[in-house]
């Protein structure tokens, strides 16, 4: 079986993960008092007791503030996630996992195995311990392949979870608890939505740390990151389009739309990297194409720092990460100058063979034309060329520092000194830049260099998560085929019916693989007069069970019978009796689409009938239904694959 990390060896992570969820307690605490100081304060009408309970109060949220402040340093320390290489990467952002409370659902499930199933819950109880340890597991995931793993296969083992266990109209009673990831605040819920969405959203938590820990000094590295960062926007960005009503606020619209975005942002910035990397050549094309590499990660970053600046995000996101979004926009559009100054300055004026190329990249280089002389002129004439270059160097120079005063102003990142290496060690490459191709003659007013035109040599992919790379079998397999046995069908009781061979046979058509169905009874046969009926579902013949069994199986038990007959065990489907609703259920379950949209819209009605829908989440994942549904044919007379018996 899957095994989580070890939730208690003492790595630099793990102490990370502790005191979240230390401090994650001690919010739930704060809030449950808060909540109970509230209620009095508003049911009281004691001027004494409302003074206290109002002083009180203000304890309470001036506690709840510095615990935030704490979970923000916290969620702040990338440098834990970032790799143990000596070269200098600058900081990924990477996501804390979103905690959850043990979850005990021995009672539950066996209560309802035997309510619904008719069986006996006492002997499902490993299958129910064997998915308990799943999600204990999955609690913990290590950062790696195989935890990405474990938590895809818990996803998936949700899908049988909810079909066998979840009746659309009732509760099973058992409350889901997520903290946020970010605010530590706790949600539950009873909806099975939410815990799917918590995996999930881990699932892009769980890439977001893989990304980070990469070495994106090497050309693996820098792919695998790519990979990671990719995927965790298309883990956020499914998350968004499936889920709605998110009872936290990690999962709200607002918060998921900036969350990809930030992912692709620094999927982007590792394209920046991989460009320098790949460029071994120093001529003017490769140096343009770096600058405007470098535009399309600050234009990426920019579109990133308004997000998370909007009224729904703003007070949610840590200060850090807002700081730390502005000032790579801001480091980014100096590079984007920086590598202009350096294709004008260090290399050589365009020969006429070189020209026709050289204008054409240099036409769309720019966001305006550059004041002064023609493109030509200014390409050949290396005078030219520098003024530009020191314009560009100027506005590079300026960036750099207002990049260095943004940095300075959040105390988390000052203490980041990899960010700030970073930032010193490109402002004064450009200062020297400056210094070396500026004349003491100069006379002109150096001008204002337009912007770099972004642009991309690989756009980010967002990639969806690919839940059939884990294949699962349903632990709960034993209760019988899904197409019948699950939790929105209901049935009357197994009927045991004894069964005797008469000359023209048992006197019915049987049709279909698990479980077999009887499609028609013949008036006046044996099978009728022991009470079968047209659309009963064979489950067992003299004892063994059948649920799962073959066409040809059941006949090779039947035929098998001698004098003393046949005991059978068989269930009728409540609203399936007698063929004209047979015969409806299979028109609409023949056509797929159909059922798809109805089942939507139904759970989206029911859900909405109930009081609290705004509370709910609606999962609208598209039903998968077999392909061998038993209801895919439409009751009609014995077809090629019915056979009397």
């Amino acid at each position: 079986s899957q095994q989580g990390c070890d939730p208690f060896a003492q790595t630099q992570r793990s102490k990370l993960q502790h005191r979240r969820a230390r401090i994650n307690q001690q919010i739930n605490k704060e809030m449950r008092m808060r909540a109970g100081a509230e209620n009095l304060f508003r049911a009281t009408s004691n001027h004494k007791v409302k003074e206290t309970v109002a002083l009180e109060l203000s304890y309470v949220n001036s506690n709840l503030q510095l615990l935030k402040e704490e979970l923000e340093e916290l969620n702040s320390s990338v440098d834990v996630y970032q790799n143990d290489s000596e070269s200098i990467n600058v900081p990924m952002i990477p996501l804390g996992l979103k905690e959850t409370k043990e979850l005990d659902l021995l009672v539950p499930l066996k209560d309802l195995i035997s309510e619904h199933y008719g069986e006996e819950g006492v002997l499902f109880e490993k299958e129910i311990k064997e998915f308990m340890e799943l999600r204990q597991a999955m609690r913990t995931p290590s950062r790696n392949e195989a935890g990405l793993e474990l938590l895809m296969e818990y996803y998936n083992q949700l899908y049988f979870l909810d079909s066998r266990f979840f009746p659309p109209t009732k509760s099973l009673g058992v409350f889901f608890h997520w903290y946020d990831s970010l605010t530590g605040v706790p949600s539950h819920q009873r909806a099975l939505a939410f815990e799917k969405g918590s995996v999930l959203f881990n699932i892009g938590a769980l890439h977001t740390q893989i990304g980070a820990r990469q070495d994106r000094a090497s050309l693996p590295g820098l792919n695998q990151a790519i990979d990671a960062f990719q995927k965790a926007a298309g883990a956020f960005n499914y998350l968004k389009e499936n889920f709605s009503n998110a009872p936290s606020l990690d999962m709200s619209a607002a918060s998921l739309n900036m969350l990809v975005r930030l992912m692709v942002a620094q999927v982007q910035e590792c394209v920046f990297e991989k460009m320098t990397l790949l460029r071994t050549q120093h001529d003017f094309l490769s140096r343009l194409q770096l600058a405007q590499e470098a535009a399309r990660v600050e234009d990426v970053y920019s579109l990133v720092h308004q997000t998370m600046t909007q009224a729904h995000v703003k007070d949610y996101v840590p200060f850090s990460w807002t700081t730390m979004v502005h000032v790579k926009s801001e480091h980014f559009k100096a590079l984007s100058h920086y590598f202009a100054a350096i294709a004008l300055c260090d290399c050589p004026a365009a020969s006429d063979a070189e020209l026709p190329e050289q204008e054409k990249a240099f036409i769309q280089f720019h966001v305006t034309m550059p004041d002064g002389p023609s493109l030509r002129v200014l390409l050949q004439d290396p005078e030219e060329r520098r003024k530009l270059g020191k314009a560009h160097l100027k506005k590079a120079i300026m960036k750099h520092e207002e990049a260095m005063r943004i940095h300075g102003l959040c105390k988390i990142l000052r203490k980041m000194d990899i960010l700030q290496e970073v930032l010193s060690f490109a402002h004064k490459r450009s200062l020297s830049k400056y210094s070396e191709i500026d004349h003491e003659e100069d006379f002109f007013e150096t001008g204002d260099a337009p912007d770099i035109h972004p642009k991309t040599l690989q756009k980010p992919e967002i990639k969806s998560p690919n839940f059939s790379q884990v294949k699962v079998t349903d632990l709960f397999h034993r209760l019988g085929p899904l197409s019948v046995f699950s939790a929105k069908n209901k049935w009357y009781p197994v009927r045991r019916v004894h069964l005797m061979r008469g000359e023209n046979g048992f006197g019915f058509t049987l049709r279909g693989d698990s479980p077999v169905l009887i499609a028609g009874v013949i008036p006046g046969g044996c099978a009728a007069e022991a009470g079968l009926k047209e659309g009963d579902y064979i489950i067992s013949v003299n004892g063994k069970d059948c649920k799962w069994s073959k066409h040809a199986e059941v006949v090779q038990l039947l035929k098998s019978t001698g004098e003393e007959g046949v005991e059978i065990g068989v269930i009728t489907l409540q609203g399936s009796e007698g063929p004209k609703a047979a015969d409806k259920k299979a028109a609409a379950m023949s056509s797929g689409s159909g059922l798809q949209k109805s089942n939507k819209e139904n759970s989206r009605k029911s859900l909405m009938n109930s009081k609290s829908a705004s509370t709910l989440l609606v999962w609208s994942k598209k039903s998968k239904r077999s392909k061998k549904s038993t209801y895919g044919v439409p009751f009609t007379t014995v077809g090629d694959n019915e056979a009397m018996y």
